[in-house]
């Protein structure tokens, strides 16, 4: 079972030719910042949330010019925590589709090299470039939309945390 599919997806990449590798890499690294950044929002950022909250409540005062330095500084590290890696995931997520743009002109290089050597009378070597053209396209169309859902959901998330302590830290003594 295991070696079918292993034949199956080497037989998928062979297909795709050399840029559905980088494609196939460049997936495998969104989505292992995706599910650190998805970890870090079950765990991490609450923990941060309730620290920033601990250190403005700690505070005698609230009201002066130092405090709200205080105050936008909490914010501004829970602000940086939380978006970390998210440009990277949306610049990854940019990045899948001119690959797959990639793939399809150097498939149809192929093409053209084809009908320049044998003319138009060798269809099953047509094909193998045509196909060389097209799945590359569909793996990055394919990475690119899982990888814009999950940024957008992981950009939310972290908005909804920085307005939520931005909520929490009053000032009100």
């Amino acid at each position: 079972m295991f070696f079918e599919a292993y034949v199956a997806i080497r037989d998928f990449m062979e297909l795709g030719g050399p840029v559905l590798t980088a494609i196939a890499v460049t997936i495998l690294l969104m989505w292992v910042l995706i599910f650190e950044r998805i970890l870090f929002f079950r765990g991490e950022r609450w923990k941060l949330i309730l620290a920033s909250i601990k250190v403005w409540e700690n505070r005698p005062e609230r009201r002066s010019w130092n405090a709200h330095r205080i105050r936008e500084s909490l914010i501004s590290q829970l602000s940086e925590s939380v978006n970390s890696n998210i440009s990277v995931i949306k610049t990854l997520v940019a990045l899948c589709p001119l690959l797959g743009l990639l793939g399809t002109v150097t498939g149809m290089i192929e093409v053209f090299d084809v009908l320049a050597i044998t003319g138009a009378a060798n269809a099953r070597a047509m094909a193998e470039g045509v196909a060389r053209a097209t799945v590359p396209t569909m793996a990055g169309m394919v990475g690119a939309l899982s990888g814009v859902f999950a940024a957008t959901i992981l950009a939310r998330l972290a908005n909804d945390s920085v307005e939520r302590l931005d909520g929490h830290l009053t000032l009100d003594h």
